[in-house]
């Protein structure tokens, strides 16, 4: 079996930290991140989605962590087609508009690339440093099964290579019926790993609890199961604390799929107040055995 890593989707979570799963010593952000890593081995940053991060912040990630930490970082909105604030652009790439939000479209083609290589080379302290796990890519749900799509995840490959990327699917066609299997062959032949998730059912953005290995790096992310998933407000759409029950029907699943792959990424991104934390922690001690 492979090595199984498991962390949350925050650390700075405004509810997280007002929960009390900080010691009063970890007061500031070097300390939390401090401590944190001293409690998993893993986190996944989700800021960088909102915002291309400045090198020095990401210098501060490097340098605050242990040698053998990971960071997954999840794609900037622009380049996962969903609408991005003008305000979140460097200031010199914002287009001359109007409007709030802006798609990938909505820039000419250079400040488009600039884009892509600004959030790329940011990322350089932790590639430097060992600690880059996988670049989320998390697609909109409107990111439907068709071949100019397929082929924008070859592209997206492509401009990070070497760096490893996370493929997350929110439609359910990639799953409907026999396009499963063309999906999950798809991303093996391309040695894409695919971004397995448990999250609500019967939604227009619900995909299946589909567990498979189609690169060495797998990787899981539990949403949760709130029934206020559609709501605007993220706390109350990951606000779900799984139970011990459903966390130990997971455990012999996660173990069967690091069986597959070199290395499994598990992350839990129910963050709302410490229910990420706590059953991050549960799952380590069911995955190691000691309950």
């Amino acid at each position: 079996m492979g090595e199984i890593l498991v962390g949350t989707a925050s650390w700075t979570d405004s509810t997280l930290l007002a929960s009390g799963w900080y010691p009063e010593s970890a007061n500031t952000p070097e300390r939390r991140l401090k401590y944190y890593a001293t409690r998993f081995p893993l986190v996944e940053v989700d800021a960088t989605y909102y915002a291309v991060p400045g090198e020095s912040t990401v210098e501060l990630w490097a340098a605050r962590t242990p040698k053998d930490f990971t960071f997954n970082i999840k794609a900037f909105s622009m380049l996962t087609g969903h609408p991005t604030k003008v305000s979140a652009l460097p200031k010199d790439l914002r287009p001359e508009t109007d409007k709030r939000n802006v798609y990938p479209d909505g820039l000419d083609r250079q400040a488009y690339e600039d884009v892509w290589s600004r959030f790329l080379s940011a990322l350089d302290p932790l590639v430097e440093a060992g600690k880059l796990g996988m670049l989320l890519f998390q697609f909109p749900p409107w990111f439907t099964i068709r071949r100019d799509n397929k082929q924008y995840l070859l592209e997206v490959a492509k401009r990070c290579a070497p760096l490893r990327v996370g493929i997350e699917l929110r439609h359910e066609s990639w799953f409907k019926g026999d396009n499963a299997a063309e999906t999950l062959e798809f991303l093996r032949k391309h040695e894409l790993p695919y971004v397995c998730v448990d999250m609500p059912q019967g939604h227009k953005n619900s995909v299946p609890p589909v567990l498979a290995a189609t690169a060495d790096l797998a990787a899981v992310r539990f949403h949760g199961h709130s029934d206020r998933w559609t709501s605007k407000d993220i706390h109350e759409k990951f606000g779900y604390l799984y139970k011990p029950r459903e966390l130990k029907d997971w455990a012999p699943k996660l173990r069967e799929l690091a069986g597959d792959a070199e290395r499994t990424h598990v992350l839990m991104n129910n963050c709302y107040s410490d229910y990420a934390q706590r059953n991050a922690a549960q799952l380590v001690d069911l995955l190691s055995g000691d309950s």
